[in-house]
């Protein structure tokens, strides 16, 4: 193979490569997208020449015109020297610049460089030059056909021969210029590029520069801006230890760091300054989120503030103007300083010689040796003072330095600099120059070339190197700062500020993902970490300058007490958040862990207030589910606290691993004096103070100091013998002060408890008294007073025994009265005392007797009773009672002959009084019991019994009302109105009820029998219920009122007793014409009511009756009805069905009841309607000849009028009447069969029963002549068919079919055949009869079983299309119905137009049909494609192999007249018809259009504005117009769209707007076809949301107004609060849209409805825009901030309406105007989408 190529190369010829100069330089600068390219490369070519200054001169016509001939510049003319000129100055945004000239004064150009500015793409192959591709020199082809260059004595010119750039060159005849000149006369004149950002560009472009010092800018001869750079003396500093100083490709490693001052001073005049606008006033102005910035040129970002295009937003109101200000000298001269610190690497380069022989091919030189990468940073204070410099400007245009500030935001304005700013952000704050490979137009770095990214990844490792370094030395500067101060105000002052310094540090090495290429600054962060793996990251903290390893995360939890642990500072975590949380990420930065706890509290103790801090942080640990008790035991054995003050004799050490106990403040702190001893274990006050006490048991297992702990402690005999003072049996006053705290919580102290604290004080002598200290149980209180010798209780202080301490004392066993015994003994046993005197001193002492004591009175007999009228008195004192067998002496109780207290006649008795209440106590009876009360109540004594029940009844409320009359049940004791006594549940409450002969109450306790006697008002249903059974009424009148009464208990009884009721013969009802006394009893379900029509109707079949409306109503509850139900009525005629007929007036009245029973023929039992279809009960009818036609034969003559018929009616079974659904047969027919009443609701019904149809009892056959080939009336007739055929079938949408249309469309499915004559036999078998009849027919359809459908015509005769209606029908639908053909002939016999006219929607009928059969023609079409294309088969389609897409497809307009022999020549289907009109208003579809339709047929209108055929070449088909090759001006159009726009009113219109003056336009001739619109159902304005009424529909005001919300009475009301946000949406939509079209102001409107198709309507020039289509299409997305689509989709759909002021129905004229509208206003809306 390779000997042949080389054969074939030896028998070659050599031809030269061919390159289009014009093309290729052309594409080279179209990459260059930076801003300012051309002088970025001149720049840059000046460095690389060792230029220390340039001077870039922009000049105008007018200069160049009285510029000497000379051309000359005078050099050195500064910014000042120009300053005192004439103001006459023009716009610098404005002035037309006519030749740009750049001069440097570098070395002049040698022979090889004359060469090698000929040459494009051969760069400079000087390594240490910045130029690489060669072709920077031809940017400036960018501006010039014909760049002039000049340099020492030479010259050079270069010019355009067609596509072949060709140079001229010369020598100068002056002395050689030490300034190298670029003229450039520009392509066409343009402005000065802007004088401000030019300047700011400059600034940054010589910060990089190795040579370039000076850079001037003048318009004509004044110089606009000056700049100087001034570096100052580099100083060495020494690489960080730790820190990897090689590259991890090792091909680069830093030698050495230095750091440079570099100061630019930039000389500039105040017109530059003006060229911005005055600073505004501030506004308040909603954050917004910050774009990414545009890609472009270095600048671009800087100069984003006053150069990108703003977000669209609301205009804001202008200010008022301002006063005239005095005149503003523009020449002035504004002079602005900056200092910058340049960190510069020394790299040493150590390539690879296969990397460096790639990139020496990539590149066209050798990589350098030694390279500098040099990093601009900004210090703190430089930064701040370079933001005052800001303010000092009063333009918008800030510093002219801004571009080399800071980044510390983030925003991306630092850039990488390859000799000039690139557009490659560095992610970090600060710009970086080094020699990278860019890409071609070096607007980035080249990391997709495999070698070249070797270099540049290599370089930002470097990068991220340097950034470490100059982080670190920047760190330790503030570290040197901070360890040198002291401990003075100044010093406290400088540490302040020191953090803000090192969060400046953070903030500016902090990386930001970086563009274009995020992986730019990923890399240099990684290096940045990545360099020192070896040393720790240093990094400001509250304690100065530490590793990171040793700084924590700063936590509120530990703040209080950790004072020495170093954090991040509260400023930097807030801040330089990015920064920390990449320390996190990298798990540098860590949280405070317990190890550090420990460590600060094994260093020192704690003070009172950082060990609350301390515990309250343990308790939070213990609550989140971590305080481990191994790791609590560590920290409390750890933590040491210091009470008092430091150094102190006072001061204490606790450890706090020795508490046990606290002091519960609230509770035992009430009790415990703390200024006494108390326990060594116990948690000092003021720190339990700070703390929930609920915890500490908890959290520290510590527990609260009880009384009886403190007890323990001031009881023992050790710490009372150290200290009088505080002995409970020496010191009176400290016991005093024990008993008295003691006393305080006696009442909360538990049972237990308190026996342990008697326990602890009752053997002590502990209690001061009269005599001295005592033991509690040798004390009195001092209200015993029996004895003067009784040792009685007696403070110090006096304090009086009572209230909590008189409890203690009772407890501790103080005495409070002298023993009863004793008192019996001195007194009772005497005879001195009475029952009132003994009772009187009982009452006295009863707060000391013992329970044991109280309890032997109660049940001592020591009370004598009265004695009973007639009984010996002195007798009954001997006997003695319990206090409990007697009641208090009352006369009530006297009349009721009870025991009662014989009290004496010295005293009287007083219940209220302290000794009733005593003998109360004993057990003294205030009232008798229930029991005795009631037996009293049915004594056989009247007037113990009548005082009996008055007392129950006076005092039932307050002593009775626990009264249950169950338990009473058998015995009588109620009053009755006949005299007697009856138990509680004989008798009743309601009078009425003596009606059935129950027992009723006395009328004297009527109002308490039911509510405290509980007597039931009525008697239970249960009992009713029997009673029925047991007694019924058997009069009318006794039945009245008996079920009157029951009638007030109807919802008593349940639904089992009522079901049983109306099976009990308990109705005495009498026959018609009975006699009176002819009674008979019958269950209410065999009984109506009386009343209506169908009562009178139903007389003599049912029983009917009437007892009142209020016994009527019991009635109904037990089963009778109004009236029979259908079942009933049904069995009754299945009954006896002639007797039924007769009986309700025949025929009119049984076809009522017919009408019944087959509308609800669902209320039918299955039992019953099965004997229905077997039972002579239907109605049928037979036509009979009037006498004088009985001679014609119905055959001969079938056209006998309606008037000639007479009819007879018989009831017969369902099989022998049949339904007469075939109008022709039964024409017939009629004569010889029962057919069913024509109304479609019996006819049903009669099917249903099985009565069979005529239509499937006659049978037709045809007979025919010879077949009429090719006749063109089956033609038509079959096209005709087809094409009206869908229009037909959509009113039968909900029929069942035979067949489908796309069925009959398809194949030969449909087939139509002429016959020189046709004749039709119809024959009829009817129960045992045959008939035939045979007529001539103009038309006739077949089917022979699965095969086409045959429509045969008659030649000889016009074709009757009702023949043809009624044949298709019979073959179409499963059940066809009479008014169907009648329907069809219409459809079939009438044009589209006049169809069009009645209301037939012809349009969207058959484009809906049509799409859904291309829709299937196009799946079938690709399925066969699928299946037939093979493998290999991979060569495109020819074109025209397939049709297009309907999408791509513009149909023409419906043609009615079109034949399918034009439709087949013209390449499409039958129904290829229908014309593509634009989206409906009032489709059917569900799925919601968009505007892309719209704009779709828009643009197809803009492209082809005069074409009328399809895309497929159709010729147009118009019939009855004369085409005219005249085009209507376009002035016209604009006329009659200004007229549209007019037309558009507020609703007060009556009138719709007037079309008189509107020109007519031919290209609208061309008809379509679509709904017109309109909107037929009402609205009522709901309100007005700014100048747009709102209008709502019925069923909307419906929904608001069924809600239950109060607030919802006003409906209106209600939607327009709900509907608010939505409504302000939509409004400020179609308000923005109304600008657009200039609509006037109040002809919008808006509407909602709940349901319908309707989007938009005009309505006499109204525009309505519907809400519900809004809130579903757009509503979310406009909430989001995105307005584009409801903008695009309301564009269109106004454009539409407002087309409708022209043009009322959807034709072609309409389609015309509405995108000739839409292209009127596209401009402004375009504006609007922008």
């Amino acid at each position: 193979m390779a000997n042949l190529r080389d054969a074939l190369w030896e028998s070659g010829r050599d031809e030269s490569v061919e390159v289009n100069q014009r093309a290729l330089i052309d594409k080279v600068l179209a990459r260059y997208s930076g801003e300012f390219t051309v002088f970025r490369e001149l720049l840059q070519n000046s460095d690389d020449a060792g230029s220390s200054a340039v001077e870039i001169h922009f000049e105008t016509k007018l200069y160049l015109e009285r510029k000497p001939n000379d051309g000359e510049y005078q050099d050195g003319a500064g910014v000042a020297a120009v300053s005192s000129g004439k103001q006459d100055l023009p716009d610098l945004k404005t002035v037309q610049v006519h030749q740009w000239v750049f001069k440097n004064n570098g070395q002049v150009f040698r022979e090889e460089d004359w060469s090698r500015l000929k040459k494009i793409a051969e760069g400079n192959p000087d390594e240490e030059k910045i130029g690489a591709f060669g072709v920077g020199f031809y940017s400036l082809f960018s501006v010039t056909e014909d760049p002039f260059v000049t340099s020492g004595d030479q010259w050079m010119g270069f010019y355009w021969k067609g596509d072949q750039l060709l140079a001229r060159r010369g020598n100068t005849s002056k002395e050689p210029d030490p300034w190298t000149s670029f003229l450039m006369v520009l392509r066409e004149p343009s402005p000065l590029p802007p004088a401000f950002d030019f300047t700011r560009f400059l600034a940054s472009s010589i910060t990089f520069m190795a040579h370039l010092r000076e850079v001037s800018v003048f318009l004509d001869d004044k110089c606009l801006a000056r700049l100087l750079k001034t570096p100052g003396h580099p100083k060495a500093l020494s690489i960080p230890r730790g820190l990897k100083n090689t590259s991890p490709g090792g091909g680069m490693a830093v030698k050495g760091i230095q750091v440079t001052p570099l100061h630019i001073k930039a000389e500039v005049l105040r017109w530059v300054y003006s060229v911005g606008t005055e600073k505004p006033p501030p506004v308040v102005v909603p954050p917004k989120p910050r774009q990414a910035p545009a890609s472009g040129g270095f600048f671009s970002s800087l100069f984003s503030s006053f150069a990108s295009t703003p977000s669209r937003t609301s205009t804001p109101i202008p200010p008022p103007p301002s006063k005239p200000q005095s005149q503003v000298n523009l020449l002035e001269v504004n002079e602005s300083n900056v200092t910058l610190s340049i960190f510069t690497a020394d790299v040493e380069v150590r390539l690879d010689k296969k990397v460096e022989k790639e990139l020496y091919r990539s590149t066209k030189k050798n990589p350098p040796s030694r390279l500098k990468y040099e990093l601009i940073y900004t210090g703190k204070d430089e930064y701040d003072e370079s933001k005052k410099e800001d303010d000092k400007y009063p333009y918008t245009t800030g510093s002219i330095f801004q571009g080399l500030r800071a980044d510390l935001d983030g925003s991306g304005s630092a850039r990488v600099f390859i000799g000039h700013a690139t557009g490659q952000t560095t992610g970090i704050g600060g710009h970086m120059a080094a020699r990278f490979i860019p890409t071609v137009e070096r607007e980035s770095i080249d990391l997709m070339d495999r070698n070249v990214a070797i270099w540049n990844k290599e370089l930002l490792y470097v990068g991220g190197f340097l950034s470490r370094a100059a982080y670190s030395i920047e760190l330790a500067n503030i570290q040197e700062v901070w360890n040198g101060l002291s401990s003075d105000a100044a010093s406290n002052e400088i540490k302040v500020h020191l953090p803000s310094r090192g969060l400046h540090v953070l903030k500016f090495f902090t990386f930001h993902p970086s563009t274009p290429s995020s992986t730019v600054s990923q890399l240099l962060q990684e290096a940045f970490f990545s360099c020192g793996t070896s040393q720790g990251f240093p990094m400001i903290s509250t304690a100065g300058i530490r590793d990171v390893g040793e700084v924590r995360v700063p936590d509120e939890a530990f703040a209080g007490f950790l004072k020495n642990l170093p954090v991040v500072p509260a400023e930097i975590l807030a801040e330089a958040k990015l920064m920390i949380d990449v320390l996190q990420a990298r798990r540098m930065l860590k949280d405070i862990t317990f190890d550090d706890v420990l460590k600060e509290l094994r260093l020192r103790p704690l003070s009172e207030a950082e060990t609350i801090a301390c515990l309250k942080w343990w308790i939070t640990v213990h609550r989140s589910g971590q305080g481990h008790a191994r790791v609590r035991t560590e920290l409390l054995n750890a933590a040491v606290m210091s009470i008092g003050a430091s150094g102190d004799s006072d001061e204490k050490i606790i450890q706090l691993s020795a508490i046990e106990t606290f002091l519960n403040p609230k509770q035992t702190g009430a009790v415990i004096p703390t200024d006494g001893p108390l326990p060594e274990h116990l948690l000092p006050l003021r720190v339990s103070k700070a703390l929930e006490l609920d915890t500490l048991v908890v959290t520290f297992g510590w527990r609260e100091l009880t009384v009886i702990d403190w007890l323990k402690y001031i009881a023992d005999v050790g710490l009372r013998e150290k200290d009088v003072e505080y002995d409970l049996a020496r010191s009176a006053v400290w016991a005093e002060r024990v008993l008295s705290g003691i006393s305080r919580q006696w009442s909360s102290f538990s049972q237990p408890m308190q026996t342990e604290i008697v326990g602890l004080l009752k053997d002590i002598t502990c209690v001061p008294t009269t005599a001295g200290l005592k033991c509690p149980g040798q004390a009195y209180f001092s209200n015993v007073n029996l004895f003067r010798d009784l040792p009685t209780v007696a403070f110090p202080s006096a304090t009086p025994v009572k209230g909590p301490l008189e409890r203690l004392f009772t407890a501790l066993g103080v005495r409070k009265h002298v023993e009863l015994q004793i008192v019996f003994d001195r007194m009772i046993k005497t005879g001195d005392w009475t029952i009132a005197d003994l009772t009187k001193y009982l009452v006295s002492v009863q707060s000391t007797l013992t329970n044991d004591e109280v309890g032997r009175l109660r049940n001592t007999s020591a009370f004598p009773r009265e004695a009973y009228p007639g009984e010996d008195s002195g007798k009954n004192k001997l006997v003695r009672y319990k206090a409990s067998d007697l009641y208090e002496p009352l006369d009530i109780f006297r009349e009721l002959k009870l025991p009662v207290l014989d009290w004496g006649g010295h005293v009287k008795w007083r219940g209220s009084s302290e000794e009733a209440k005593f003998l109360y106590r004993l057990g003294l009876l205030k009232f008798p019991p229930m029991e005795v009360i009631i037996n009293l109540a049915a004594s056989p004594d009247t007037g113990v019994r009548k005082a009996a029940m008055k007392y129950f009844l006076d005092n039932f409320a307050a002593r009775y009302s626990d009264y249950i009359p169950d338990r009473f049940a058998d015995k009588a004791f109620i009053p009755t109105r006949d005299g007697n006594l009856a138990k509680p549940g004989e008798v009743f409450v309601n009078s009425d009820w003596e009606k059935l002969d129950y027992r009723i109450v006395d009328d004297n306790i009527r109002n308490d029998a039911l509510t405290k006697l509980k007597i039931h008002e009525h008697p239970h249903p249960s009992a009713l219920v029997s009673l029925l059974q047991r007694k019924s009424p058997r009069t009318e009148a006794v039945a009245s009122e008996w079920f009157a009464v029951l009638a007030s208990r109807i919802s008593a009884f349940t639904p089992t007793q009522l079901k049983t009721l109306s099976q009990m013969p308990i109705v005495p009802t009498r026959s018609n014409g009975a006699e009176k006394s002819d009674i008979r009893m019958l269950p209410p379900c065999q009984c109506y009511f009386a009343g209506d029509s169908d009562g009178q109707v139903h007389s003599k079949l049912f029983v009917y009756v009437n007892f009142g409306p209020q016994a009527n109503s019991f009635l109904m509850a037990c089963g009778a009805k109004n009236k029979p139900s259908v079942n009933e009525i049904a069995q009754m005629m299945l009954g006896d069905p002639r007797r039924f007929y007769n009986e309700v007036g025949g025929r009119p009245n049984f076809l009522t009841e017919l009408r019944n029973l087959a509308a609800n023929r669902r209320s039918i039992v299955p039992a019953t309607f099965t004997r229905m279809k077997r039972s002579p009960i239907l109605l049928g009818s037979r036509r009979v000849k009037k006498a004088a036609l009985k001679t014609q034969d119905a055959a001969l003559n079938p056209d006998i009028d309606e008037e000639d018929w007479e009819y007879e009616y018989d009831l017969r079974r369902p099989e022998q009447i049949v339904v007469a659904d075939e109008i022709n047969s039964y024409r017939l027919f009629g004569d010889s069969v029962f057919t069913a009443p024509q109304e479609d609701l019996l006819e049903e019904f009669y099917i249903d029963l099985g009565c069979p149809r005529l239509s499937r009892l006659v049978r037709e056959d045809y007979k025919t002549s010879n077949e009429i080939r090719g006749a063109k009336i089956a033609v038509e007739t079959r096209t005709r068919v087809l094409e009206r055929l869908p229009l037909f079938l959509h009113e039968h949408r909900h029929e069942t079919l035979r067949f489908t249309f796309n069925w009959l469309n398809s194949g030969n499915n449909f087939v139509v055949k002429t016959f020189g004559k046709l004749i039709v036999t119809k024959s009829l078998k009817y129960e045992t009869r045959f008939l035939s009849q045979e007529r001539e027919a103009s038309a006739a359809a077949k089917r022979d079983g699965n095969g086409p459908i045959q429509l045969w015509l008659a030649g000889n005769t016009q074709v009757d299309m009702y023949e043809v209606a009624t044949s298709l029908c019979h073959l179409i639908f499963q059940t066809p119905r009479n008014n169907d053909a009648l329907l069809f002939m219409t459809i079939l016999s009438t044009d589209l137009k006049s169809l069009k006219r009645r209301g037939y929607n012809v349009d969207r009928i058959l484009r809906q049909q049509q799409a859904e059969r291309e829709a299937a023609y196009n799946a079938a079409r690709e399925k066969m494609a699928a299946e037939t294309t093979l493998v290999s088969d991979v060569s495109p389609a020819l074109p025209g192999s397939l049709l297009p897409p309907p999408s791509q497809v513009r149909n023409a307009p419906e043609r009615p007249e079109i034949t399918t022999e034009t439709a087949a020549s013209l390449g499409s289907t039958p129904n290829s018809s229908v014309e593509d009109v634009p989206r409906e208003h009032q489709s059917q579809a569900k799925t919601p259009s968009t505007a892309g339709n719209a704009l779709q047929n828009l643009m197809r209108r803009f492209n082809h504005p005069q074409s009328t055929s399809s895309s497929e070449g159709l010729p147009a088909f118009n019939p009855g117009l004369t085409t005219s090759s005249a085009v209507t001006p376009l002035s016209n159009i604009v006329s009659n769209i200004e007229t549209a726009v007019k037309a558009c009113r507020e609703e007060k219109s009556d009138l719709l707007n007037n079309r008189k003056q509107m020109q007519t336009v031919k290209e609208t001739l061309d008809e379509g076809y679509c709904d017109v619109s309109g909107y037929s159902r009402d609205l009522h304005k709901a309100g007005d949301m700014g100048d747009i009424p709102v209008f709502v529909s019925p069923d909307v005001l419906d929904r608001y107004r069924n809600q239950a919300d109060a607030k919802r009475n006003d409906p209106k009301r209600g939607f327009m609060e709900d509907k608010h946000d939505a409504l302000a949406r939509f409004i400020y939509v179609i308000q923005e849209l109304r600008d657009v079209y200039q609509l006037p102001a109040k002809s919008l409107h808006i509407f909602c409805d709940l349901g319908g198709e309707l989007i938009a309507f005009n309505r006499e020039g109204s525009l309505y825009l519907n809400l519900r289509y809004y809130e579903a299409w757009h509503d979310e997305e406009v909430r989001r901030g995105d307005r584009s689509k409801a903008y695009i989709s309301w564009y269109f759909t106004l454009a539409h309406e407002v087309a409708h002021n022209l043009v009322q129905p959807h034709n072609s004229e309409h389609e015309f105007y509405f995108s000739a509208i839409c292209e009127q206003y596209l401009v402004p809306f375009s504006r609007l989408l922008s």
